[in-house]
């Protein structure tokens, strides 16, 4: 039985071998022309514009219902809270394990080729973060990928085998890495997390052959820089605004749109008067100088850890009969949010989930704030959206075939609680929080998939989940929207009415973005829960 079973594995290795060997190389131009070959996923978000839309039509509302299981992969150790969205080509996935290991797989039968792990800290520092890395970045033929101890790290994509490992920040101090890197020309761009730990965000930029860093952008400006008057005389221990998620690019250009997280403390805004800039906020950056083009802050002085860090969705309109190149962003501050991005200009705004911190938004977006919604002492202030917000990392979807923007919104509320206590960089000093939050016993909160127009934030269509979800969406040209819930279930919605076609249960809650791919013509989608990472395909 043993020989019998040899020919088939030196059949599996001699296949998986040959789709190394035909793997081309993924340069700028194959990237920035994405939609010209749909059966590959070359960046995080599907494309520079994060739209995560497939082109792929072979799975569609006629025949999602036949779905079935592929292929199965798991870890080599239990690994938990898997949040990695995979990079696909040309029959090669690369995907992240838990807290920062990249492996390659044959994307058609799960075979490992090669898997490389780096040396971890004896005392890794995660405040705020869980250790996971949610996806890499691919350039010519290099993979990337961001560490928990806040090292970017560049990897043959055929063998595994390290070319270069830049330390960008300290992680005793509580920098680290869990969003992927985006990858341009010539160019790979890093951001951090740790704000909870009282570090400064920052946003990196580095050469991606040699990985010489060719710039930085501190997100928040210290005593003497522009910005830091809107930090009082705090300026000079400001910390807070990291970049723990991914970014957008723009090639027509040249500009890079990345969220920011929130100011620190959390929760106790005593030693930090003004907007406290640039938390909060869109940031955009020129890509080969990383000087600021302009700015946009969703929530001026934030206080309730509603961090702004969603990669932002690019995609040209009619706004009043006149074609505009716009941005979209459903903020954890539970607005949705439209804006030029060519000089971030303001044009539309509305809640997608509900909010009691805002009367609404004035005519350039900033919010008018309601009475009593600040983190009190005691007991605490009654606030909607709760701190994990109306959303959270995952990412929204946009088809250009409804015009629809496609978000896993969270309804729930919660008591925020200020705290006490001086800030001081650095672990253990800093003050994590300044604060905290107390559920609403008895809330009847839920999740739902909510299809918004994309110009405006009408609400189009909804579909309720029992609880609040942790998993991105997915839309396809084969009108399906592909997302899950909380309590295991991966399903297919019309993307059009958003009725039910089709779904699966994983047996444990979903917590990474879906994509599709296709490999000698067989159409697959793939997704993770709980240690698994599982492929679906039609029969």
């Amino acid at each position: 039985m043993r020989l019998a079973k040899l020919p088939f594995v030196l059949l599996a290795l001699t296949l998986s071998s040959a789709a190394v060997s035909f793997a081309q190389a993924v340069a700028y131009q194959r990237i920035l022309h994405s939609d010209r070959e749909p059966q590959n996923w070359l960046t995080y978000g599907g494309n520079y514009q994060s739209q995560r839309f497939s082109r792929l039509a072979r799975i569609n509302a006629k025949n999602v219902s036949q779905l079935k299981v592929a292929w199965i992969y798991q870890p080599s150790r239990a690994v938990t809270n898997v949040e990695t969205s995979p990079i696909v080509v040309d029959g090669i996935m690369y995907i992240t394990e838990p807290p920062s290991t990249v492996t390659a797989i044959d994307a058609r039968t799960a075979l490992r080729l090669w898997s490389w792990s780096p040396k971890m800290p004896e005392h890794l520092v995660l405040i705020g973060l869980y250790g996971n890395s949610r996806g890499v970045a691919i350039l010519d033929k290099t993979v990337y990928v961001g560490t928990a101890d806040a090292h970017l790290v560049a990897l043959d994509a055929k063998t595994g085998g390290v070319k270069w490992d830049v330390h960008v920040a300290d992680n005793r101090f509580g920098y680290s890495m869990s969003g992927p890197p985006l990858a341009i020309d010539g160019k790979v761009i890093v951001g951090t997390g740790g704000s909870e730990a009282a570090v400064r965000g920052l946003l990196d930029c580095y050469d991606a052959k040699t990985g010489k860093r060719l710039w930085r952008f501190w997100t928040v400006p210290r005593a003497g820089e522009p910005g830091a008057e809107t930090w009082g005389n705090g300026a000079a221990q400001s910390a807070g605004g990291t970049t723990w998620n991914n970014g957008s690019y723009d090639p027509e250009t040249n500009t890079v749109y990345w969220g920011t997280g929130n100011p620190a403390p959390d929760f106790n805004d005593d030693d930090r008067p003004g907007d406290n800039l640039y938390t909060c906020s869109l940031i955009a950056l020129d890509a080969d100088t990383g000087k600021l083009k302009w700015y946009f802050q969703f929530s001026p002085h934030e206080n309730h850890d509603w961090d702004s860090a969603e990669p932002p969705i690019l995609f040209d309109a009619k706004i009043n009969g006149k074609m505009r190149r716009l941005l979209a962003f459903a903020n954890r501050n539970a607005f949705y949010y439209v804006l030029d991005r060519d000089t971030g200009q303001f044009i539309a705004g509305i809640p997608f989930a509900r909010e009691t911190w805002a009367k609404g938004l004035d005519a350039k977006g900033r919010p008018i704030l309601n009475p009593d919604q600040q983190p009190t002492l005691g007991a605490g202030a009654l606030v909607y959206p709760s701190i994990t917000g109306a959303v959270d990392w995952p990412s929204p979807s946009y088809s250009p075939d409804t015009g629809l923007f496609y978000v896993s919104a969270h309804e729930t509320g919660a008591y925020y609680i200020k705290g006490t206590g001086k800030i001081e960089p650095g672990f253990p000093k800093g003050i994590v929080g300044g604060g905290g939050v107390r559920a609403l016993a008895g809330e009847q909160s839920y999740g739902a998939i909510r299809a918004l127009e994309a110009t405006s934030g009408k609400l189009r269509w909804q579909y309720k989940l029992f609880s609040t979800a942790w998993v991105g969406t997915l839309a396809t040209a084969g009108n399906l929207v592909f997302t899950g819930s909380d309590e295991g279930n991966f399903f297919a919605l019309d993307a059009t009415t958003g009725k039910l076609l089709w779904q699966f249960y994983m047996g444990h809650g979903l917590r990474s973005n879906p994509i599709t791919y296709e490999v000698n013509g067989k159409e697959y989608v793939f997704v993770t829960a709980g240690n698994a990472y599982v492929a679906f395909d039609l029969p």
